[in-house]
């Protein structure tokens, strides 16, 4: 091989190299926030867990109560949620850093675009968790106890509630992102807007298979994630209908 060969090939390597550098760098980053937003919080772990399982623990029947069936899990329990809670408390600076790393690569007006997509998805994620705290877990935890046969005391363990209500936050956090999906799709040119209108059954039918693969296996806390999602969809295709006819095309 050559010495220009050599020189170019070395020249190729080098901006590999940088980024790779600045990868590390950036996944260091990450993962020190994370770190720093546990420790701020670990202290209280049994508070944040007392607030999570409060729409549980305020319709339990009269002696009903919260249980640990394992050796560790009034320790692990609150330790997993705490740590689950610094990862969405750093989600904001998570984006930023990942943000930063592609936006280098980006022409200005996808960086126009992916910003406020970007930022979207973020607080919707959010409403989406707060969704399911709110209006579903009461709903849904009402059920359950009421539904409880005669002579059965409703003792919920606590790494099993935990494993559930994560679960459901993951599930009402996606579905929530799906306006800024049907957005995107449009703008891509994937589908248009009179395409989605077209295969509206089709979407009703997929949200309630997701409900029943994104949920515990009941046909209530399916439908309260089923419904949503439709309603989500709806708000994709009005915001979809709104942008300007150069912008999809675009």
């Amino acid at each position: 091989m050559s010495n220009t060969e050599l020189q170019s090939s070395d020249e190729a390597s080098a901006p590999l190299v940088e980024h790779l550098v600045e990868l590390r760098s950036r996944v260091l980053r990450i993962v020190l926030s994370v770190l720093v937003v546990f420790l701020c919080l670990f202290y209280f772990a049994n508070d944040i867990y007392a607030f999570i399982s409060e729409p549980l623990r305020s319709i339990l029947p009269e002696g009903g109560q919260m249980i640990a069936t394992e050796v560790a899990s009034p320790f692990l329990a609150p330790f997993k949620l705490t740590l689950f809670t610094a990862f969405l408390v750093s989600v904001p600076y998570i984006l930023y850093q990942i943000w930063s790393f592609i936006a280098p690569g980006l022409y200005a007006h996808e960086k126009k675009l992916a910003f406020p997509l970007l930022g979207s998805s973020i607080v919707l994620f959010y409403a989406g968790m707060a969704f399911a705290y709110y209006a579903v877990f009461p709903l849904l935890f009402a059920f359950f106890t009421a539904a409880a046969p005669e002579g059965v005391a409703v003792m919920t363990d606590i790494n099993s509630y935990l494993s559930f209500v994560l679960k459901l936050f993951f599930a009402f956090g996606i579905a929530f992102e799906i306006p800024v999906a049907t957005v995107l799709l449009v703008l891509a040119g994937i589908t248009s807007v009179e395409g989605l209108v077209a295969k509206r059954l089709y979407v009703i039918l997929g949200c309630f298979v997701a409900g029943m693969l994104l949920t515990p296996p009941d046909v209530f806390s399916q439908t309260l994630l089923a419904i949503p999602m439709w309603l989500l969809f709806e708000v994709g295709i009005l915001i979809s209908r709104l942008l300007p006819r150069n912008k999809q095309q675009e």
